[in-house]
């Protein structure tokens, strides 16, 4: 019968939800409870070329430094370890050749754009000793001809494993079922079969159990993680594979001595960094691009899942496969830039706004207490206007919106509305050109920002500010607690939009307190 192993990549793989830093002690301790579960394979870490040795991280420059994580060689059972380089970020001179001792699996992985050179560093490494497994970067972004070339030069390295590896998370079981044909129908028989899931869209588990019951004649591995922990949205969960193993291989995996793992080292980290579906996640699979452009337009705070869909389907081939932010924020831009005729909006907003005192009601947390309601109802202003929202408790004259994510279609609003062309809204009211109020280095284009610009192409006289709070850790940002607070913004963010207020080039006394006043340059 064919052989089939389970693989654990947590400390490599699980590694970019914590930048690697594991602590010594703790990985070593993972590994020791992977390797008591009878885990076939653990992947220790990742070989880079990085400035200097850490102990407490998985990213080492030398195969010596990684082997230090490994249990004395009497209490290794019959697991074995395993490593991964990628060509483009790892000098083969420092590998040094394999002593029959420590890592003897060495998993190499190269882009589309490099793979030619990634055969090349694949045979350095099996010169070297070590047993090689071939890992091709985004198999489905290849096609059949592509892949058979693939398949072609493997079979001439004669690697240990060749493995499909879905980067992007786009595979499908009709996917899964054409490409392990081609593989299996045209690799050397010797070679084992591996497979690399990821969970953008919730199908690693189905996937593996496909995987396992096909009748391949040759030997197969299945990679897994700690709870599936791995650059969002993760990987397949290993307790789950092993369950399935031990009911379906007729395979042994202790699932306590997982459990215990993932309890006292998985579990923690997962509370503070989360990973599992998103639809954003799914978005960026089913158009098989790079995550880092869902995780891109997530980042910008003001797209609705919908927008993100239509942005992403956008994306030219050739820029799929790396991620291009240059070319990510063009499209973004362009997306948000929907053209419409305005002069006529904009000459009724002047003569609303012209010499005007302008009270302005963000929906900061600040808003919402004591202090801050008595001091906008002191607040002596010709026109009031609210930021992506309408207070309950105050009569507004306007409402600016700029973001999808907080107009509300069906809603019926008690005051007039100031659009920007990105809602592509059937309401009446004021429409701008999004791009005629939006910078660059708006970080997804602050509403706040966009109004005062406005109010200042409008030769207002003055805004009084209420609710405008900024970002402090720690700290609720909107008096509305379904709103989603930016935990990544902070000091820098406020002193970036504290110098913009101040270019605006419009007087604005605070009425409440606020991050960004104290930042103001």
């Amino acid at each position: 019968m064919p052989d089939v192993k389970l693989l654990d990549c947590t400390l490599r793989d699980g590694g970019y939800i914590n930048n690697w830093q594991w602590g010594a002690s703790p990985a070593k301790h993972i590994i020791r409870a992977l390797t008591n579960a009878g885990v076939d394979i653990v992947e220790v870490g990742f070989l880079r070329n990085v400035p200097g040795y850490d102990p407490d991280v998985t990213v080492c420059n030398t195969i010596e430094e990684l082997n230090r994580l490994l249990p004395p060689p009497g209490s290794r059972g019959s697991t074995m370890y395993s490593g991964m380089a990628m060509r483009s970020n790892y000098d083969i001179r420092k590998l040094t050749p394999y002593d029959g001792t420590g890592i003897e699996i060495l998993r190499i992985t190269a882009h589309d754009y490099d793979i030619r050179e990634g055969m090349d560093f694949a045979r350095e490494v099996k010169a070297r000793g070590y047993k090689l497994a071939i890992n091709p970067i985004n198999i489905m972004g290849y096609t059949d001809s592509e892949i058979l070339w693939i398949l072609d030069e493997v079979n001439k390295i004669h690697p240990w494993q060749f493995s499909i590896v879905d980067t992007f998370g786009s595979m499908r079981r009709k996917d899964l079922q054409r490409i392990t044909a081609l593989a299996d129908h045209n690799l050397d028989p010797a070679i084992r079969l591996g497979l690399h899931l990821h969970e953008n869209m919730a199908l690693s588990f189905c996937l593996a159990q496909e995987f396992l019951e096909m009748p391949l004649q040759r030997d197969k591995t299945v990679d897994a993680s700690l709870i599936g922990m791995g650059r969002i949205p993760g990987n397949l969960p290993i307790e789950l594979t092993a369950d399935y193993m031990n009911e379906n291989c007729a395979r042994h995996f202790d699932l306590d001595q997982i459990m215990d793992a993932i309890q006292d080292y998985i579990a923690p980290i997962k509370g503070e960094s989360p990973w599992g579906y998103t639809p954003a996640y799914f978005l960026s699979a089913r158009f098989n691009l790079h995550r880092n452009y869902a995780e891109h337009y997530l980042g910008k705070g003001d797209l609705t899942n919908r927008d993100i869909n239509h942005i992403l389907a956008a994306i030219a081939p050739e820029k799929k496969t790396a991620f291009d932010k240059a070319y990510a924020d063009t499209l973004y831009q362009e997306y948000k830039n929907r053209r419409v005729q305005d002069d006529e909006a904009l000459h009724d907003l002047h003569a609303a706004f012209a010499g005007k005192t302008v009270l302005v009601l963000a929906p900061g947390a600040s808003l919402a207490t004591p202090a801050g309601q008595a001091a906008v109802a002191a607040a002596d202003a010709d026109v009031t206007v609210s930021v992506n929202f309408v207070p309950g408790e105050r009569t507004v004259d306007y409402a600016f919106f700029s973001n999808a994510k907080r107009f509300e279609e069906d809603k019926t609003y008690p005051c007039r509305l100031i659009l920007t062309s990105n809602l592509r809204s059937a309401k009446q009211g004021a429409v701008l050109n999004y791009d005629r109020l939006s910078t660059a280095d708006d970080q997804g284009g602050n509403s706040m920002l966009m109004l005062l610009r406005l109010l200042r192409l409008c030769d207002a006289a003055k805004v009084k500010l209420a609710g405008a709070d900024g970002y402090r850790p720690g700290t609720a940002a909107y008096a509305d607690a379904g709103l989603h607070t930016h935990t990544g913004r902070g000091e820098g963010y406020n002193r970036q939009i504290a110098g913009a207020m101040r270019t605006v080039g419009l007087p604005v006394e605070f009425l409440t307190p606020s991050e960004y006043e104290g930042a103001m340059p």
